[in-house]
């Protein structure tokens, strides 16, 4: 068991207009550090405001970076072979140095296949796209020289080719992200297939841990964070927002999971959508029995797809952090945002540059 970091994660999907949306994240982080969580996580998605509704998340942060002092501040995830790598890896050097050298970077190959032909990519081939992009991210942000050239990125990253984390479903992605000596970004949730239907999430996610575990380099720092959907509210709430949760997490369980939701129960749907929702008691109740999160280094909570709006959601983050993170024994405060800085330093020091 780990003493997992409390984290918060955001794809923006008020009910608002996009300043609204961006307005609401600014005012969910500056809460978030305010009550001790270690780092918030945007999520980057383009082309709609239904799926996510922020595909700049740099800008984003470094006004983030603005209003806020210790919190880290964390992409989850770049779709790497849509971006150009080397500007990618500039713009995270200038937010790294804006905000006191307090970026995590999560990465992936992207999940959603409409995406990349504006961009004049193939989805198809985003595997080796993505294996691409993520040598020049990786080369440009440890200060080597890019693409065969003396070209070096000004400001220098300091450290942050050791603050990258690779985002997967699956063990092969464990074992790659690993090898690669990054830390590992599990979802909060993901398809189950044929006989693992019934299967509670951390059953699918402990092998991917395991994997990861084994396939890092010696002296690279074991990082894992999972990602959970997780809704807290007082007792006068809970009965608004569970009806209010029950369509959307049948959309989820329909188009993710593929079940048959139309005559599912509001805890049925909780049950198979990994959801975590209600009452601090019960939220306790259900993440205590998440055995990935006490396998993980850090937990970043969202409220999609439940959605309840933005006064529930820094009613909610309250309540993570006051009450449901004590009673866990996740880490909060300064020291834990401090350790998720120190990270790549202690690397570095063990020769575990990745």
């Amino acid at each position: 068991m780990t003493t997992p970091r409390l984290g918060f994660f955001t794809r923006l999907l008020e009910d608002a207009d996009a300043a609204d949306r961006y307005r609401f994240a600014l005012e969910q982080i500056e809460l978030a550090e305010r009550h001790g969580f270690a780092s918030a996580w945007l999520a980057q998605h383009h082309f709609g405001a239904d799926e996510g509704g922020l595909p700049s998340p740099f800008v984003l942060l470094a006004a983030a970076a603005q209003r806020t002092s210790r919190i880290g501040l964390a992409t989850g995830v770049l779709t790497l072979p849509i971006d150009d790598p080397l500007r990618a890896a500039e713009d995270a050097s200038v937010l790294d140095a804006l905000s006191g050298g307090r970026v995590q970077l999560g990465i992936a190959s992207g999940g959603t296949p409409s995406s990349f032909a504006p961009f004049g990519r193939d989805s198809a081939q985003r595997r080796e796209i993505f294996a691409d992009h993520a040598a020049v991210f990786r080369d440009a942000l440890a200060g080597r020289g890019v693409r065969g050239t003396d070209a070096r990125i000004y400001p220098a990253a300091d450290g942050l080719d050791r603050r990258i984390w690779q985002a997967t479903f699956s063990v092969e992605g464990g074992v790659r992200a690993g090898t690669d000596g990054d830390g590992l970004l599990l979802s909060r949730t993901q398809p189950r297939p044929g006989d693992a239907a019934d299967l509670p999430l951390h059953e699918l996610q402990l092998p991917i841990i395991e994997a990861y575990r084994d396939s890092l380099p010696a002296g690279a720092p074991f990082r894992v964070l999972a990602s959970r959907t997780a809704v807290v509210v007082d007792e006068a709430d809970r009965t608004r927002v569970r009806e209010h949760a029950a369509p959307r997490l049948r959309r989820l369980a329909i188009t993710l999971h593929g079940v048959d939701a139309d005559e599912l129960g509001i805890d049925e749907l909780i049950r198979i959508t990994d959801t975590h929702i209600g009452t601090v008691d019960e939220v306790v109740a259900s993440l205590e029995a998440d055995q990935a999160i006490g396998a993980s280094t850090d937990v970043s909570f969202q409220v999609h797809s439940v959605d309840p709006g933005h006064e529930l959601t820094l009613r909610s983050l309250e309540l993570l952090a006051s009450e449901v993170a004590p009673r866990l024994g996740y880490a909060v405060g300064d020291t834990a945002a401090q350790d998720l800085r120190g990270l790549h330093l202690a690397a570095a020091t063990r020769g575990g540059d990745a």
